[in-house]
C-alpha cells in the first residue's frame, strides 16, 4: 500500500457533529474527500443543507440529524439515527461546542467573579455533558467496526490558562481527559479514541476575536506563526486523526495551533502590543 493511500477512508460511515457549519462542516467535507459516506448533525436540518449539498457533490451519502444537545438524551438519539442511517459507524468526531451566550448571541465574556451560574451550566451541558453521551452512545457501534476512531474536537483553552472563558477552558480540559481515560479502557476493543486541540481559528464562535483588529492583533502576537489558523488545517489534522494513518494513536491530545501552547507562543524576546482587556 501506499504510504498515501493510509489517509483514505473508503466506505467509512463517519458522524460528525456540529457540521453546519465552521470547523465542523470543514471536517464533514474532509471526511467525504477521503471516501467516507457521512450523517451531519446540527440543531437544525436546514442548517445542514450546504453540508449535505458538498458531501453528496463529493459522490458520498449524506444524511441529515438534528438535534440539540443542550437536551438530555439527544447525544443519545443523535448516534442512534446516525447509525441507523449509515448502517452503522466506524468514525465518530464529535465538534459540537459552545461558548455562554448573551440574549442576541454574543459570547459573554466576563471576568469569572462577575460570571453567571447559568451560563457556566449550559457550556458544562454542551461541551462536556453532550460529549459523555455521544461517547458513550457511539461506543456499541464503534466496537463492531475494523477501523473505529473517535475524535473529540477539544481546544488549546482546554491546555492554557483562558480567562474570561473559564467555563469553556473547564469543559475542553475536561474532554481531553475523557479521552485519555477511554482510549485506555477501549483500546483492546480496537477502538482509538483522540482529542483535536485547534488554537485560534476563523469561526463564528471566533467572531468576537478576528473581527477586532486590536483584539487580533494582540492574541496573533501570542502565537510563534503570527497568524490566524485555516479551517483545512484543523480538518486535515481530524481527518489524520481518523484514518488508517494514525493507527498507532490514541489518547492523545493533537494541537494545531500554531506555536500558541509553546511557553509565551515562542516569541518571548518578541515585543508584545499592549493588551486590550487594561483600561486606565
Amino acid at each position: 500500500m501506499n504510504i498515501l493511500d493510509l489517509s483514505r477512508i473508503d466506505g467509512a460511515r463517519a458522524l460528525v457533529t456540529g457540521a453546519s457549519r465552521g470547523i465542523g462542516k470543514a471536517v464533514a467535507l474532509a471526511l467525504a474527500d477521503a471516501g467516507a459516506d457521512l450523517a451531519v448533525a446540527a440543531r437544525t436540518t436546514p442548517a445542514l443543507d450546504d453540508t449535505v449539498r458538498g458531501i453528496e457533490e463529493r459522490g458520498h451519502k449524506a444524511v441529515a440529524v438534528a438535534g440539540d444537545l443542550a437536551e438530555p438524551g439527544t447525544g443519545a438519539a443523535v448516534v442512534a439515527r446516525a447509525a441507523a442511517a449509515l448502517g452503522g459507524l466506524d468514525i465518530v468526531v464529535h465538534n459540537a461546542g459552545i461558548l455562554p451566550l448573551a440574549d442576541d448571541g454574543t459570547p459573554v465574556l466576563v471576568p469569572f467573579q462577575d460570571s453567571r451560574q447559568r451560563d457556566w451550566d449550559s457550556v458544562i451541558s454542551v461541551n462536556l455533558n453532550a460529549t459523555a453521551e455521544v461517547c458513550r452512545a457511539a461506543h456499541a457501534e464503534l466496537a463492531a467496526s475494523d477501523r473505529a476512531s473517535l475524535v473529540v474536537m477539544s481546544s488549546v483553552a482546554g491546555i492554557l490558562g483562558a480567562p474570561l472563558l473559564e467555563a469553556y477552558a473547564a469543559s475542553k480540559a475536561a474532554q481531553i481527559s475523557l479521552v485519555r481515560s477511554l482510549a485506555v479502557g477501549w483500546a483492546r476493543q480496537g477502538i482509538r479514541v483522540n482529542a483535536l486541540c485547534p488554537g485560534w481559528t476563523p469561526t463564528d464562535m471566533t467572531t468576537f476575536a478576528s473581527g477586532t483588529a486590536p483584539l487580533s492583533d494582540w492574541l496573533m502576537s501570542h502565537v510563534a506563526m503570527g497568524r490566524w489558523g485555516d479551517l483545512r488545517e484543523v480538518a486535515a489534522a481530524a481527518l489524520f486523526l481518523a484514518s488508517p494513518a494514525s493507527s498507532y494513536i490514541t489518547g492523545h491530545a493533537l494541537v494545531v495551533d500554531g506555536g500558541l501552547v509553546v511557553p509565551d507562543g515562542g516569541l518571548a524576546g518578541i515585543p508584545k502590543p499592549p493588551s486590550p482587556f487594561v483600561t486606565g
